[in-house]
């Protein structure tokens, strides 16, 4: 399973540097948008040069983007804000002992500025 891009514009260490309003930096949601077909459309033709569906693509991006639009509708009180960072939307740095550190991981889509949180990560694969 090969797994394209999610919405890098939507993580809180692009909304920390790029958003004063908590809005996914569109820059790089297009990005997205361009490669993940192109992702599709490779492993396509690897699995017809192979001949056999060896590849098979997840759409992280979609299954992302449901629950950073209505974190509350999947049990999550926010999709802005990171459960450990530091700054703006706990987007600057990395999770470190001097962190801001939630008090309930499984309500935070994002764990750090960059990555989703273990609950995200199961809904993803789910």
């Amino acid at each position: 399973m090969v797994t394209g891009t999610g919405p890098l514009g939507c993580a809180p260490a692009e909304l920390a540097q790029h958003s004063r309003n908590g809005e996914c930096y569109a820059e790089l949601q297009e990005a997205g948008d361009l490669f993940n077909p192109q992702l599709v459309q490779l492993l396509g033709q690897l699995n017809s040069e192979i001949g056999s569906d060896v590849f098979i693509s997840a759409n992280a991006f979609a299954a992302n983007m449901d629950f950073i639009g209505d974190p509350q509708a999947y049990g999550f009180a926010t999709s802005k804000v990171a459960c450990c960072g530091q700054g703006p939307y706990n987007g600057i740095g990395l999770c470190t002992p001097a962190s801001n550190l939630c008090p309930d991981r499984d309500a935070f889509v994002f764990w750090d500025p960059f990555h989703p949180s273990e609950r995200a990560n199961r809904m993803i694969v789910d």
